[in-house]
């Protein structure tokens, strides 16, 4: 796996001061798919699986992000622009995405060039599963996976599993903040060992070379 390198953010787009730029990074997607997705990835993550029928487009960008006081390195969207944008600035963000990645895709993956660049390779794994995580298929009332016509994945935007204050944990536990399966999964340790990482990445293999 030592050619399957960690994608980097552009020089260029790490030294522009006071310039808002969005780069278009299929490297990313190829990665995240060889990484992730694809069935014998290294890391590979079976609640990926709709995926592999996904059109998934990328961004790097030097834009700093911050929502309610907390830093936001990476973000996940729908790739088609809403209706209620209007019908000119709706038209405006189509001729954007088809000049970046050529389609409309199903999802937008956009991320912080400047924290990419010097986050670990397990950051770096996490930051971007996460977000592919984010990038669901839609539900029906019985929980089972919805479809379209077809037969493609219906995609939506999936939620965080878990949204609770560390002091509600505290405070009254895991089972009465309904957090118990997210804290089992945190005491049992990561699946995810950083050699594994490392394998996926390539950077540490190319340090030890």
């Amino acid at each position: 796996m030592a050619d399957l390198l960690r994608p980097r953010p552009p020089e260029s787009l790490l030294e522009t001061v006071g310039e808002p730029l969005f780069v278009p990074a299929p490297e990313i997607i190829e990665w995240a798919r060889a990484s992730f997705i694809e069935e014998g990835a290294p890391l590979y993550n079976e609640e990926h699986a709709h995926l592999n029928f996904a059109s998934i487009g990328a961004l790097w960008t030097n834009v700093g992000n911050s929502r309610q006081g907390r830093t936001i390195v990476g973000q996940c969207e729908l790739g088609q622009p809403r209706a209620m944008m209007g019908k000119w600035p709706k038209a405006r963000a189509e001729m954007q995405l088809l000049g970046w990645f050529g389609e409309i895709p199903d999802f937008v993956l956009t991320f912080d060039a400047h924290y990419s660049e010097q986050c670990s390779d397990a950051e770096w794994a996490a930051l971007c599963e996460h977000e592919l995580l984010h990038a669901g298929q839609e539900k029906d009332k019985f929980g089972a996976p919805k479809f379209r016509q077809d037969g493609r994945p219906a995609f939506a935007i999936r939620p965080h599993d878990v949204q609770e204050f560390t002091s509600i944990v505290r405070r009254y536990g895991a089972d009465a903040a309904h957090v118990r399966e997210f804290v089992d999964a945190a005491n049992a340790g990561p699946e995810i060992a950083n050699v594994r990482i490392a394998q996926a990445c390539g950077t540490c293999m190319l340090r030890a070379a």
